[in-house]
């Protein structure tokens, strides 16, 4: 579906996207993740046909549509796009927003569009009702419905959840994936929120600084990092010092850990391990003993921050009835069951075998 060949994108002679490759079978939901800045919204401009490339080409259903000295409009795409802001009409209702494009259809055509996607998005008890009498929601879904009105095979969606709350983003992210798989429609969506990614997402690429660092599932994402980066931006968590003991095991300050695989690195390499909530288990029969120093109470569990006799901070999730006050002396195992760690190489050191995980 679609195809993107070393695209480079830039602004004033300034590169904010670099050399990025990557495809989208048809019927994939996919997402770009990255922190504000990292090129990702550039990207999906680009796709859509309003950024013109500094480099490489994209493939549109196997057609070249932008290359240097050459890019096709955007309305000649076929392309759906869901806006951070929405960008719906205030004067029109939302009947009229979603058919607003279908001019071109017999008025009966246009009624049968709208009876079925008010239907879809579940909005048909609303249809008279303008965009300044929604929930932030309902126009959401306003917006993806005006987007499936024209039965595009591809959507690009630009952090179309970014001004909802928690709840009601993770709740429409699923709703609006379930949507896309229904009607078999090809995704490309942008966000800096790694939880709605990784709900969306079948398969995810990570960006820093205009590159592609990782493109991988969401699964691979967590537990097996390409790059120290990755595993930084991905999840949450703690790097410690550690130092290669055997191939499989790791000599830290909190003792010998054994790794579930054997590291390529000589014995001896200092490496940074990462120590994720979900490898540091509460046991009160341990030695190893810490200082709760925050918490944050997440509903079934507690997210609790312990600082270390060292002064080392590890953050550990307790089923929420153990419930510890600030200051309380705790006791803690690390259970790191899939280990991830990158070597402490010098910048001018080969990058072969930097990571592991």
């Amino acid at each position: 579906m679609l195809e993107l060949d070393e695209v480079s994108c830039q602004y004033d002679g300034t590169p904010v996207v670099r050399g990025l490759s990557l495809r989208v079978r048809r019927g994939q939901v996919i997402c770009l993740l990255g922190p504000s800045g990292c090129g990702k919204t550039t990207v999906l401009r680009a796709i859509a046909g309003f950024q013109e490339l500094s480099g490489g080409r994209i493939h549109l259903r196997g057609q070249a549509v932008s290359e240097i000295g050459r890019t096709v409009t955007p309305e000649h795409r076929g392309i759906g796009m869901v806006f951070q802001d929405y960008a719906l009409f205030p004067h029109l209702n939302v009947l009229d927003n979603i058919t607003f494009g279908l001019q071109k259809q017999t008025r009966a055509q246009r009624r049968d569009t709208a009876e079925e996607l008010l239907h879809m998005v579940d909005l048909h008890p609303i249809a008279g009702r303008f965009p300044h009498e929604l929930s932030g929601g309902q126009q959401q879904r306003v917006a993806l419905a005006r987007a499936l009105a024209a039965k595009p095979d591809l959507i690009l969606l630009d952090e179309p959840f970014s001004s909802l709350d928690g709840d009601l983003r993770e709740r429409l992210g699923q709703e609006v994936k379930a949507i896309l798989k229904q009607q078999e429609i090809t995704a490309v969506m942008v966000t800096h929120d790694q939880h709605e990614a990784f709900g969306m997402g079948d398969m995810v690429g990570v960006m820093n600084h205009g590159q592609l660092l990782q493109w991988d599932t969401p699964f691979n994402l967590y537990h097996d990092p390409a790059e120290r980066f990755v595993a930084d931006f991905i999840g949450q968590g703690r790097f410690i010092d550690a130092i290669l003991d055997t191939p499989d095991s790791l000599r830290t300050e909190f003792g010998i850990i054994q790794a579930d695989r054997a590291f390529l690195w000589p014995p001896g390499t200092r490496v940074e391990l990462l120590l994720r909530p979900d490898d540091i288990l509460h046991d009160e029969a341990a030695s190893l003993r810490g200082r709760i120093c925050k918490k944050a109470f997440k509903g079934a569990e507690t997210l609790y921050t312990i600082s270390m006799p060292d002064g080392t901070e590890l953050l550990s999730l307790f089923p929420s009835h153990l419930d510890f006050s600030l200051g309380d002396d705790v006791g803690l195992r690390i259970a790191a069951d899939h280990v991830v760690a990158f070597s402490r190489r010098e910048p001018e050191e080969s990058p072969e075998h930097d990571a592991a995980g």
